[in-house]
């Protein structure tokens, strides 16, 4: 007698994930316009929130060309305080429902490997700290068919491109954009360290309220935001290891050579060595992925 136990299949996705700055953002929209009828979900837990587009480097309008971005500057973090990996897990799994329903296929995309972990666990423990508690197993026990793609850049050439990167978003207008979040937010008092105020790495909260656009308060803003985003950096990419140490499969697309030739300045090499090193491998893995 045939068995009515039939194992459910599982909604497949695909997870692109990585260091801050190492161009996750751009893979998902090159697979998103030019190859697989796609929307994208944020799993970046500071870009979760409204404001500091500059500050946390929220993918422009005009970039995202017309790809659907869920959970991207949606929530204010005075009005529900920050959002807890539980809320996102069932906010974004709601979305991918909706997505699949749809006949598109969602690709979650950010740096935050705690809210892909509570997303795609399949008994998420909200109380157990599985990158810092050393007695917290990591499951690989998935709730969905997941393909990872995890580009990652060595570490020396991604430090450096970073740097470079917060001088440009400094340029770019960053330090304005800080002046007058402070200003506003001084008013009603000391800023509290949550939700989208978690970006910010600058000493006492920008000099305890005072002339942002004073020399030495900006110089001390620039090193503290680059020397704290190195540090998230070096800290996401523990996480990725640990998560590939417990069995995920994480298939690994380097774009080391890349990175290198965009401090080169050569943006024309930059774009080939992405496309062969990056783009073409990862749309040969999801196809097959979907195929199977």
């Amino acid at each position: 007698m045939e068995s009515t136990l039939v194992k459910a299949k599982k909604d497949k996705i695909i997870v692109i994930m990585g260091a801050t700055g190492t161009g996750k953002s751009r893979l998902s929209i090159d697979l998103a316009t030019r190859f697989f009828p796609s929307e994208i979900i944020n799993s970046d837990k500071i870009q979760l929130y409204r404001g500091l587009d500059i500050t946390t480097n929220k993918i422009p309008l005009q970039d995202r060309l017309g790809v659907h971005h869920h959970l991207l500057g949606e929530f204010d973090s005075d009005q529900i305080g920050e959002l807890t990996p539980c809320q996102y897990r069932l906010h974004a799994s709601n979305i991918i429902e909706d997505i699949l329903g749809r006949n598109k296929l969602p690709l979650i995309v950010g740096g935050s490997n705690s809210l892909i972990h509570a997303l795609v666990s399949d008994r998420f423990d909200p109380n157990s700290d599985v990158f810092n508690d050393v007695d917290s197993m990591l499951s690989s026990e998935l709730r969905y068919d997941c393909c990872f793609l995890w580009v990652d850049v060595g570490l020396e050439v991604l430090y450096e491109y970073l740097l470079k990167r917060v001088d440009e978003m400094f340029d770019s207008g960053m330090f304005e954009e800080l002046t007058e979040f402070f200003k506003s937010e001084t008013e009603s008092g000391p800023i509290q360290q949550i939700g989208i105020k978690k970006a910010i790495g600058i000493p006492d909260g920008g000099g305890g309220g005072g002339d942002m656009m004073d020399t030495h308060i900006k110089d001390l803003a620039i090193k503290a935001i680059k020397y704290n985003t190195c540090q998230l950096a070096k800290r996401q990419i523990e996480k990725i290891q640990r998560l590939r140490s417990a069995g995920w499969d994480l298939r690994r697309l380097i774009a080391t050579e890349a990175f290198r030739a965009v401090l080169l300045s050569d943006s024309d090499m930059s774009s080939e060595i992405w496309e062969k090193n990056v783009v073409e491998p990862s749309v040969k893995i999801v196809k097959t992925f979907l195929e199977e």
